[in-house]
């Protein structure tokens, strides 16, 4: 992947969706400077920031990557909703990469941190369901 064809691709996704640099680095939760720095071709974004990225213009990671995805300035659409997925991805995304939760967990695999973080989500008595499912399958196990 060139540097520039993905630099130019970030700022015309960006521009089409009517974001500004910063609205994308605190979405992907870098600094401004960092995402910056993806436009203009300086760095390259990693694995995990091509996927946000791609949950961010809820398109595929391939279609980012491959570039395959053409913006026509003249035309605007709307942008479809995101999905449940990919809204849970973000929040997920956004949870595991809060440096207080990377430094409590830092020896979790990402499993771990999954499960943790949906585990939050549920009421007291599914988490006790969820507990006693556990165990249960912990047992068929042994």
């Amino acid at each position: 992947m060139k540097n520039e064809l993905l630099a130019q691709k970030l700022k015309e996704l960006r521009k089409a969706h009517s974001y500004t640099q910063d609205d994308v680095a605190a979405a992907l939760g870098v600094v401004r400077q960092t995402y910056s720095h993806y436009e203009t071709g300086a760095r390259t974004p990693n694995t995990e920031t091509l996927y946000k990225l791609a949950g961010l213009y809820n398109i595929s990671v391939e279609d980012l990557i491959q570039l395959t995805m053409y913006v026509d300035r003249d035309i605007h659409f709307d942008a479809p909703a995101p999905t449940q997925s990919g809204k849970e991805l973000t929040e997920f995304l956004m949870y595991s990469n809060d440096p207080v939760i990377q430094k409590k967990y830092s020896s979790f695999s990402y499993s771990e941190k999954e499960i943790l973080y949906y585990f939050g989500k549920l009421t007291e008595n599914d988490q006790q369901e969820l507990i006693e499912f556990a165990k249960i399958k912990a047992r068929k196990k042994q």
